[in-house]
């Protein structure tokens, strides 16, 4: 049975914007007869608590799930097994770059800022063998294409770029890039809503969806909650938690139905009248109330 998904990360509390996300995400499924899953990454990046605060806010604000709660640090044995078989087809190679190195070498004028420049692609078994004596080895994708497209109901067709990423780093965790596409398959997840700040990483993942012969999610990637001053929304920008607005008396579900156009002032509410292709095209710009 098909499924939409939210997966948080529990770094810390979530905040309206997140929750817009969230809710976003529960009326895409919900709409389309979908199950919706929740989705705890917590391989990386974990706040004691935060992940027990975020559920609570996400049920306060009326969003339920079907079936357990899904957490990637219980799933590592899916993970090595489809590392294993992205070996096995001679598309893994170690990496002994540093961030540093990574970061100035796509700072050069014939690089793309962002993508791995393949600086350990083609390394000789001699050259792998001296630099293991150094820093532990990230293990990278060797990618076959420089971009691919994806669909998404927001965006259309969109193509971005494709470059060897990281699949296990150097510490032994498996990068996101790998879960995420391993979770959403296993989990029967087909619809993918998520902030669009995210629409430029959602092609090497389909990609590498393809090569594990698995089908890639429908996207809908959903524009970002801003602050006043046209940058991404975050706690540092004051009342913009679910208890920080409550104890400012703003009810943060009335704002996140009127950022959408929508009638009511619950999720069960918003439903009713909920068109995916009514979804506002352009950010809502959040002004934190004042105590």
């Amino acid at each position: 049975m098909t499924a939409g998904r939210y997966a948080p990360s529990p770094s810390g509390d979530l905040h309206i914007g997140n929750l817009r996300t969230a809710a976003l995400a529960w009326l895409f499924a919900r709409s389309t007869g979908r199950r919706f899953l929740m989705r705890i990454e917590d391989l990386d990046r974990v706040k004691v608590g935060s992940e027990e605060r975020q559920l609570a806010d996400l049920a306060a604000i009326g969003l339920d799930w079907d079936g357990p709660v899904v957490r990637q640090s219980q799933r590592s044995d899916l993970y090595a097994d489809a590392l294993a078989d992205l070996r096995a087809l001679g598309l893994v190679y170690e990496c002994f770059c540093t961030r540093r190195e990574i970061r100035e070498a796509t700072s050069a004028p014939h690089q793309t800022p962002g993508l791995y420049p393949g600086t350990c692609r083609d390394l000789s078994a001699v050259q792998r063998s001296e630099r293991r004596g150094g820093r532990p080895a990230a293990l990278r994708l060797r990618a076959d294409v420089g971009d691919f497209t994806i669909d998404d109901q927001l965006h259309g067709a969109f193509t971005g770029p494709v470059d060897d990423v990281v699949l296990r780093r150097g510490d032994g965790i498996i990068a996101y890039n790998l879960a995420v596409v391993v979770d959403d398959a296993d989990l029967g997840v087909d619809q993918v809503v998520r902030g669009d700040d995210l629409l430029g990483s959602s092609p090497r993942q389909a990609y590498l969806a393809t090569l594990l012969d698995l089908a890639p999610p429908v996207y809908a990637h959903v524009p970002l909650v801003l602050n006043t001053d046209g940058q991404r929304l975050a706690k540092r920008d004051g009342a913009v938690t679910l208890r920080d607005l409550a104890d400012t008396g703003q009810d943060a579900m009335t704002a996140i139905t009127s950022s959408l156009g929508l009638p009511g002032d619950t999720l069960a509410e918003m439903l009713a009248a909920f068109d995916p292709s009514d979804v506002p095209r352009a950010p809502w710009v959040f002004t934190p109330p004042t105590t």
